[in-house]
């Protein structure tokens, strides 16, 4: 959602909902982050309200954008949380969504591990989300991205309580085993066109120029974050080899991964 945050004027408003302690990084002092979720979490940010999407305590059109990252598939009441973001955006709002396609790999893994995780919600049309939001508030959907997998989420370095058995069948979480499995993932998908390492999708809603819409393959197997491959190469973040799989640097936390070429 950088592309968004970067049109932000100065002293606006941002929401992050259903975000936990925080759902994506903001480096502008300027304007005001307010993360939302039903509980508290454990290291609360600063600006931190408990609250359930579907009846947000906010004045209406008092945010500049609404950010729904990974969270819109637990939403109880969808209709009602769609239409609580609608009431409390700005008409010249932003709005960005993520979301899993509940017919990927990578989803049914997660809600057979964690006995559903708390999808409530399963997104399988690229066209579902859209036209919820065109139906609530008119939004115009500047554009889409196909999302990669990183299967982050068995990392066991970011899981906090117990993990379950099953857990034990995709090698307990190990981080170089969730690394070889994404990169075989990927070279599937590209021999034979399959969509075993796609996740999900992520749309821009309101005036937002030039939307990249393509897709990123290397995401990062620790922090989650996806990066374009050009850029990583272009910031001297990959290392070549000839005869093993080229590998890269996560911006964000340093991580090394296995790097593949978009496109």
């Amino acid at each position: 959602m950088d592309e968004i945050l970067r049109l932000l004027k100065s002293r606006s408003h941002v929401l992050d909902l259903g975000s936990g302690s925080g759902s994506f990084q903001c480096s502008r002092p300027d304007i005001t982050v307010v993360r939302a979720d039903l509980g508290k979490p454990s290291n609360p940010p600063v600006r931190f309200v408990i609250c359930s999407a579907n009846s947000l305590p906010f004045r209406d059109k008092f945010f500049e954008a609404v950010v729904c990252n990974h969270s819109m598939e637990h939403f109880e009441k969808l209709q009602d949380c769609v239409a609580e973001i609608a009431r409390t955006l700005a008409p010249s709002g932003f709005l960005y969504i993520s979301v899993p396609d509940a017919s990927t790999l990578t989803d049914k893994l997660y809600r057979w591990l964690a006995r559903g995780g708390g999808h409530v919600n399963a997104f399988t049309d690229v066209h579902k989300v859209p036209d919820l939001i065109a139906s609530a508030s008119g939004l115009r959907l500047a554009g889409a991205r196909v999302l990669f997998t990183s299967l982050s989420f068995l990392n066991r370095g970011n899981i906090v309580s117990k993990r379950p058995r099953k857990a034990l069948l995709l090698g307990n979480g190990n981080e170089t085993v969730l690394k070889l499995g994404t990169l075989v993932l990927r070279y599937l998908d590209r021999c034979f066109g399959w969509r075993t390492s796609v996740y999900g999708w992520a749309y821009y809603f309101g005036d937002v120029p030039d939307v990249d819409c393509s897709t990123w393959s290397n995401v990062c197997v620790r922090c989650g974050s996806g990066h374009p491959s050009l850029l990583l190469e272009q910031t001297n973040r990959v290392t070549h080899r000839r005869l093993w799989f080229s590998t890269y640097e996560c911006p964000r936390c340093g991580t090394c991964n296995y790097f593949t070429a978009d496109g």
